[in-house]
């Protein structure tokens, strides 16, 4: 079992038989030993369906027990597991598939409902989620297969479905694991292949860099399971060390993500940073901003108890239970994190890339130091590509573990971001300090060079914006030599303050003034412009820069649409 993904999970489920695994919001619960028989009976069908170890199996689906059970149980086979995200549009879906190869898709009603099987050739099987049964099948008299599975499952374990009959494939490092297909916030999707050394050392790093995690805890799967965050330190780390996987309903609010962290009372919450920022914007800042209490808040002894209360308040909306909240998948903005280092808040940023499946750097929150995005993980080297690492930012390169095997089918993208040598490009740019903790400076594909050969980098500006009153959002971009904030508003708050949209617009304006004095010249904000709808982002939630040039906005228009 060293050094075994899939000994590790098969090490876990015997371990963990009779405990619950994982729960369906208001709906059924799997004990370890239910989805081990599922795994089991899906490995049956396979069979039954040709599939060889190396094959290809797609699903796409919202999170859910299903979705869990039929990922392990394509791994634990020995088959390519390839998760495609629910939001994905049909043409996405159809063209993943066909990219990957895969010879069975296991896909969830409201993705079935979207799909063409005439686009998709090469599939051999088209398989329900929720159940396994044939939706569509090349593959002669397959529905009766199904409708005997219980008969092979009863002939081939006559005496019962014990943990002893629990043997799963064994893979070796290198193996292709996981063929995940992320779009990114500067391009189009790649097919990343990720080994199973990548997930054993991501898994094993969360074993024991996580100790306050023990069988039987709570977790509530939050973030998609087809993007490596949430699928590696909430499912995969979850089922590894034995905890119960709640999941929120089939359409999420923040009414009942609160009410479902409240029920089952997590013991560790894996967050994007919008999760917190709305939760701190919408209603810790107002009540800040009352006169009373912020004239109370400059006196320290006052501060000490408003802290305590808010940070009670926030680990009861958390669900009272929480450890630690690790936040990643974007930057986070620098007001909020001010404020929660502050507080004393239980929070940490980690940070990673679906190419490292997906961790580089972390740090528990009490040793986590504010502003960095923590130390480089167990079995991961990191440099940063500068002549004075710890005070000029270069590209930040890693090698180890965790890494790749390279994008699928495209040797291009693989030599553009990998050296002959192992070491990884990021395209993030960085800072390293004397005491190991990473700090992200930006991105190297969103560096704006200015006319006079300045290098500037968009998200420190941003981080600034983003602390104006009435901005959500923030995009800087270049249109004819001159540097423009793309701005989306709080609106609602502006109509509730009674604020036009030329009001908001000035008001914005008088705002950037303070901005720009706080910016070299060269990287000074020559006007702003407001977006009637939200920014288009990735499963990461972060913007799809790419989708925002300058060919998409017309500067002289103040409120540009895409």
């Amino acid at each position: 079992m060293d050094n075994r993904f899939l000994g590790l999970i098969e090490v876990s489920i015997k371990t963990h038989w009779e405990l619950p695994a994982l729960t369906d919001y208001r709906g059924h619960t799997f004990y370890y030993k239910d989805a081990a028989r599922e795994m089991a009976k899906m490995h049956l069908l396979f069979e039954q369906a040709g599939i060889r170890k190396g094959d290809r199996i797609a699903l796409a689906g919202r999170n859910s027990s299903r979705w869990v059970i039929s990922f392990f149980g394509i791994l634990s086979y020995g088959a390519v597991a390839v998760p495609i995200l629910h939001e994905f549009k049909a043409e996405n879906i159809h063209h993943i598939v066909n990219h990957s190869g895969a010879r069975i898709l296991i896909a969830a009603a409201q993705n079935r409902e979207l799909l063409n099987v005439q686009a998709m050739p090469d599939v051999q099987l088209f398989l329900a989620m929720e159940d396994g049964a044939p939706f569509h099948s090349r593959i002669p008299d397959f529905r009766h297969v199904y409708e005997q599975l219980d008969a092979l499952f009863a002939r081939k374990y006559p005496g019962g479905f014990t943990p002893e009959q629990v043997r799963y494939h064994v893979e070796q490092p290198d193996e292709l694991a996981i063929l995940n297909y992320t779009s990114g916030t500067t391009g189009f999707s790649k097919g990343v292949m990720l080994p199973y050394r990548s997930l054993w050392s991501n898994t094993q790093y969360a074993y024991d860099c996580l100790p306050f995690v023990h069988a039987g805890d709570s977790f509530v799967s939050v973030l998609p399971m087809a993007h490596m965050y949430g699928l590696a330190f909430e499912i995969m780390n979850g089922i590894n060390k034995g905890c119960h996987i709640h999941f929120l309903p089939r359409v999420p609010n923040p009414g009942s993500v609160i009410e479902s962290l409240r029920r089952n009372r997590p013991k560790l919450i894996i967050a994007v940073p919008l999760i917190i920022e709305k939760i701190v914007r919408n209603n810790i800042f107002p009540v800040l901003r009352k006169p009373v209490i912020r004239t109370l808040y400059r006196l320290p002894v006052f501060r000490q108890i408003i802290n305590g209360k808010i940070r009670k308040q926030l680990n009861d909306a958390f669900g009272g239970n929480c450890f630690e909240i690790v936040i990643g998948g974007a930057a986070m903005n620098r007001e909020i994190e001010t404020f929660l280092h502050s507080l004393r808040f239980r929070y940490t940023i980690g940070y990673g890339m679906t190419e490292c499946g997906p961790l580089i750097a972390y740090e528990q929150w009490d040793t986590f130091r504010q502003g960095s995005v923590g130390r480089i993980v167990n079995r991961m080297e990191v440099k940063i590509d500068s002549a004075d690492p710890e005070h000029v930012a270069g590209e930040i390169m890693v090698r180890g573990m965790n890494n790749m095997l390279g994008y699928y089918r495209n040797p291009e993208a693989t030599a553009e971001i990998m050296s002959e040598d192992g070491w990884m490009r990021t395209g993030d740019l960085g800072t390293l300090d004397r005491d190991g903790f990473l700090f992200i400076r930006g991105r190297c594909k969103t560096m704006i060079l200015s006319s006079n050969g300045q290098n500037i980098y968009p998200e420190e500006i941003e981080s600034l914006l983003n602390e104006l009153p009435y901005v959500s959002e923030s995009l800087v971009v270049m249109n004819k030599g001159l540097l423009y904030a793309l701005v989306c508003p709080e609106w609602e708050k502006a109509a509730h303050n009674g604020l036009s949209d030329d009001d908001l617009t000035n008001l914005l304006r008088e705002d950037l003034k303070q901005v720009n004095r706080q910016l070299p010249g060269y990287s000074r904000l020559a006007d702003v412009k407001l977006l009637r709808q939200a920014f288009e982002k990735t499963p990461k939630q972060s913007i799809k820069r790419f989708l925002y040039q300058e060919e998409y906005f017309d500067i002289n228009h103040p409120f540009p649409e895409k």
